[in-house]
Formats: C-alpha cells, structure tokens, sequence
C-alpha cells in the first residue's frame, strides 16, 4: 500500500473510519475513496457491486457498522443483526469479486463470551456463551470474521480481522441512550455540571471493569496492521489496562470539573463482568498503544464542548 494506492474507507464518517482517514492523510495517503449513506446504501447488493465495479479500489477498510451501547443493542437486535450481517457481505464479498488487493474488517471486543478468561486472548473465540445484552452485535461481527477466513481459504483473498476493545474520541455518538458508556459520561457529567446538579446516576453497580482505547490509537494500529499483517488468525487491539465503571465515572467526573456525588443503579444491567484484551499478539508484531487515558478523556471532552451543537446527542 503506497501513497498513490486507492483506498477504499466505508463508514469514513463513523469514529472509526473518521479516525482512519485522519491518519491516512496524515501519513500521505492522498487516493482516499468515500461514499456517504445517501450516495450508496451497504446493505443494498447492487449499489455496492456497481460502487466497486466503478472505482476499482485496491485496498478496503471495512470500519462501517451499526453500533450502539447496551440500551441501542437491548431495542434493536434485528437491526443489529441484519444491517450488519448485509454490510459484511456486501462489501468482503464484491472486493474480492473486483480484485482487491486487501481486506480490513474492524470488529469487536464483544465477540468474546460473557465468561471469557482474562485477559481474552484471540483464542477465545467461540469458546462459550456470548453477552446476552450484545449478542446480536456480536454474532453479525463473528460472521464478518468467518468470511474474511473463508475467503481467504477457498479464494486466496487477503483479507484481515482487526478487535478493537471498547474505543472513545472525537467524532463519538454522545447520545444518553444509544451511545456507549464513556460518551455518555461526559455528556451526563457536563450538562450535569450546567444545571448545577448535586448527584450522577450511573447505571448498574459500578463493579465491571472495562479497558478503554483512543480511536486514534486504534486507527494507527489499523493501518499499522494493513501495511505490516497478513493472517486468518484476527488480531486484538487494545491497551492491556483496565479499570471499574465507577472508576472511570470519578476519571470522568475530575476532567470535566463536576462537584457532586456519584450515585449507582444497581436494577439497571451491568453487561459482561470483565472484557480486557490479550493484546500480546500485536505488540509482538511492533505496535503498542500510546495515548493515555485520562489525556484522551480531556482531549475528547474538549473536542466535545467545542462541538457540543453538532455532536450526535
């Protein structure tokens, strides 16, 4: 993959593939290919056959999906399932059809069952039962996995699988109900602190323990990866830390200046106990995390305030 290669980034406006182009532009990649939902709709067939028939792209970064936190995944498990399974094969399937040269799949941590042994290496996959709250989610992303290997087996295709543990950054959905639990904190927390409010209410009981991930990390990661892996065996990435939800409530509570007091709802549900990432395969391939947690917190809450009119809420 070289600066003038076509590189095909689908879901480039999501936080993901926001953040891949951000570092692919940064790192001189000027053939950048996009298309917006308007422009062409990935579950649909016949508009992502025509898209690849048409602009021939050698290299794909598949980072679009529907995703959402445990209340989006509890409403709409048929969405989840569907759009993503119909995404997955529309694009893995037309980009070896049309000679791509490689395949990046961006899945996820929540692959992993409920039960997992910590740190969760690649090996555990399918190796128990899955997180009933996320389960729709994750079953679409094993299946994308499942494809890449297939294709790769009965095809030659090139095609890699990427496992970002949980992500956060500028560009995130801060909506209180969809989003996942870091931007929904420091939107909870800053209007919290506008109204003067002398209590949060945080959902469940504060116990589960989560590993956070700057989305640009991850980008660097992922075109670290592009450039320097090729493999059926997917490939974790994260940053081998992790803390509690209460935890990363008081981190959160510091950044953005609020004074009051932290209060748990136990009736809500605490999704899976524990997801933390064996991220030694990737660090023995060259490449570890750099940015840290608290100093990404405070860079995504400025990019936040500053955006507050626009963000997704």
């Amino acid at each position: 993959m070289d600066s003038n290669s076509r590189i095909y980034v689908a879901g480039h406006r999501g936080l993901v593939g926001s953040a891949i182009v951000r570092r692919l532009d940064q790192l001189g990649f000027g053939n950048l290919l996009v298309s917006t939902h308007k422009e062409m709709d990935l579950t649909n067939q016949a508009q992502v056959e025509s898209f690849f028939e048409r602009e021939r792209p050698e290299y794909v970064f598949l980072a679009a999906a529907k995703v959402g936190g445990i209340n989006a995944n509890n409403s709409y498990p048929a969405e989840f399932i569907r759009d993503n399974l119909m995404i997955q094969a529309n694009v893995i399937h037309s980009a070896w059809q049309h000679g791509v040269k490689k395949l990046a799949f961006l899945g996820s941590s929540c692959i992993y069952p409920k039960l997992a042994h910590q740190p969760m290496a690649e090996s555990e996959l399918l190796t128990g039962p899955l997180e009933p709250t996320n389960e729709w989610y994750a079953i679409a992303k094993i299946a994308g996995i499942k494809q890449c290997q297939a294709y790769r087996r009965q095809y030659g295709f090139d095609a890699i699988s990427i496992m970002p543990t949980n992500l956060y950054g500028p560009g995130d959905n801060f909506d209180l109900q969809n989003s996942h639990v870091l931007p929904a904190m420091i939107r909870k927390f800053h209007e919290a602190k506008q109204r003067g409010d002398s209590q949060i209410v945080i959902w469940g009981t504060g116990t589960p323990r989560r590993e956070f991930l700057h989305v640009d990390d991850m980008a660097d990661a992922t075109v670290y990866l592009m450039r320097e892996y090729s493999g059926e065996e997917l490939v974790n990435v994260g940053v081998g830390e992790d803390l509690t939800i209460l935890e990363l409530a008081h981190l959160v509570r510091d950044v953005v200046g609020f004074e009051g007091e932290i209060v748990n709802d136990p009736s809500k549900p605490d999704g899976t106990p524990r997801k933390l990432l064996d991220v030694s395969r990737i660090r023995g391939l060259g490449w570890s995390a750099k940015i840290a947690l608290r100093d990404g917190i405070a860079e995504t809450y400025d990019w936040f305030r500053t955006h507050v009119d626009e963000v997704r809420t």
